[in-house]
């Protein structure tokens, strides 16, 4: 059987691959850019990618014929405050234009609940995007979930931040609003179990864990499942804007998915049958059971995608490509060289780099960037890194994206999603001499990018130097 899994890169579609490859299916990954697909050397040998970005013209030459059923994990909340519901749209429409080519028979969408009298602008753009799947030449099967959670979603990933860090809490009204959680492990048997099942051919379902829980009984139960007590207050008068920039700054979300959130937050996601759950005799697991499960593989370094990790959550929208290429003319540089005896041991510090194991050398300045770097809107330190020694290109690390990440090769190289007056970039890199290579290039943006430039040259004195002379040791 042949598979098309759209949203490959996503948090949903990392975990979903490697459970259709274990189900004996030939898998095809469509991404926009190949080569940010977050996937090991062994992974990546048994399956085969396209590239196809569906906001843009219809190529029916890139999509293979013998497709059997296609997921569609697309999705743009995280990319757009005002447009994303077009882009979605868009993106629907060029997908169906797709498979008219093909042999397709089953699409599987993954969307959201949405049995609320009134909708968010998020979940209309899910529904939306289901009436337009229903077009298509194509038997559908639409799975509706509500807040999915595990380790590295943006839901719990919200959650964990609001409670570790603040055990006392001013809330807006909407952590009263009832939701129906369920565990990412129950979403994946949902996806898998609905797989060339006839019986779920052009229906909707919705799916969702046995609790149904306020926002605030979510929250306490966190709590009490990680051992500690919280005090949650609700007050009346904060508004959609301002609590998206109270979950901006005290949690690692984008302001983009902030906003967006909120909006959906206000309605309720509660499921109205489980019909789903009892045609496939899938028995889900309990909010407090999602949290335990997400913990141990947080604790195991198991974590398999994050949301942090999607193109949408930073600056680079599109194409990796453009940024590779480290400019030689029009900018500044810091370069700095270092004789190292262990290249083996300094290769893996550099693959460890940022994340809770820091940047070797001023740690705190480095936090006063980043905290700064959040009041002006960006995504400061808070979004860490997935893995604590795995890196692939396009992933986030921490107010970085990572363009390259060349084991073999020895190379590393990292572009800033930080709010600048121009763009930076950070390589590291061994050669064949044993020499280690750490070059920090900036090309500003006219006079104010040359002034930052200049200001901010003291510091760079004091990290970059410190930073190689640490990462040099074994």
């Amino acid at each position: 059987m042949k598979i098309l899994l759209t949203g490959a890169n996503g948090y949903i579609g990392r975990r979903l691959l490697p459970k259709l490859l274990d189900m004996g299916c030939e898998v095809v990954c469509a991404v926009r850019d190949e080569k940010r697909l977050s996937v090991d050397e062994h992974t990546r040998k048994r399956i085969s990618v396209i590239e196809i970005d569906f906001l843009e013209n219809v190529e029916p030459s890139k999509m293979p014929e013998d497709i059997d059923i296609a997921y569609y994990l697309i999705h743009s909340m995280t990319s757009s405050i005002s447009d994303f519901d077009e882009k979605e749209a868009i993106a629907a429409k060029h997908f169906n234009q797709y498979l008219e080519h093909t042999k397709v028979t089953q699409v599987i969408y993954l969307s959201g609940i949405v049995n609320d009298t009134e909708l968010s602008k998020h979940l209309s753009s899910r529904k939306n995007v289901e009436d337009i799947l229903y077009t298509g030449n194509f038997y559908l099967t639409v799975l509706r979930a509500g807040i999915i959670v595990g380790s590295g979603s943006s839901s719990f990933e919200i959650i964990r931040d609001l409670c570790e860090k603040l055990p006392v809490m001013i809330t807006p009204k909407w952590v009263l609003t009832r939701s129906q959680p369920i565990a990412i492990r129950d979403v994946m048997s949902f996806l898998t179990g609905v797989l060339g099942n006839s019986n779920t051919y052009d229906q909707s379902f919705d799916i969702g864990g046995p609790d149904v829980l306020t926002y605030k009984e979510m929250l306490h139960k966190y709590a009490n499942v990680r051992g500690f007590k919280n005090w949650i207050y609700t007050v009346p008068v904060m508004t959609p804007k301002l609590s998206s920039y109270w979950l901006y700054f005290v949690t690692s979300t984008s302001y983009k998915l902030a906003i967006n959130l909120v909006d959906s937050m206000k309605m309720e996601v509660v499921a109205r049958d489980n019909r789903l759950q009892t045609l496939l005799n899938i028995e889900t697991h309990t909010y407090e059971e999602a949290i335990d499960m997400a913990f141990k593989k947080i604790e195991q370094n198991l974590v398999v995608s994050s949301w942090k990790d999607s193109i949408a959550s930073g600056q680079v929208k599109k194409d990796l490509k453009k940024y590779i290429q480290v400019p030689r003319f029009g900018v500044l540089k810091d370069v700095q060289k270092l004789k190292i005896e262990n290249p083996k041991g300094v290769l893996e510090n550099i693959w460890k780099i940022g994340g809770e194991t820091g940047w070797y050398y001023g740690n705190w300045l480095w936090r006063i960037r980043g905290f700064l770097d959040k009041l002006n809107g960006g995504p400061g330190l808070r979004r860490g890194r997935t893995h604590p020694d795995k890196i692939f290109p396009g992933d986030a690390l921490d107010f970085w994206r990572v363009l390259l990440a060349d084991h073999e090769g020895k190379r590393l190289l990292l572009f800033a999603e930080m709010r600048l007056p121009g763009e930076a970039w950070l390589e590291f890199r061994i050669d064949q001499n044993n020499t280690l290579h750490q070059v920090a290039t900036f090309r500003p943006k006219g006079l104010w990018g040359r002034l930052y430039w200049f200001s901010v040259l003291p510091f760079h004195f004091f990290i970059f130097g410190g930073m190689i002379r640490n990462l040099a040791k074994t």
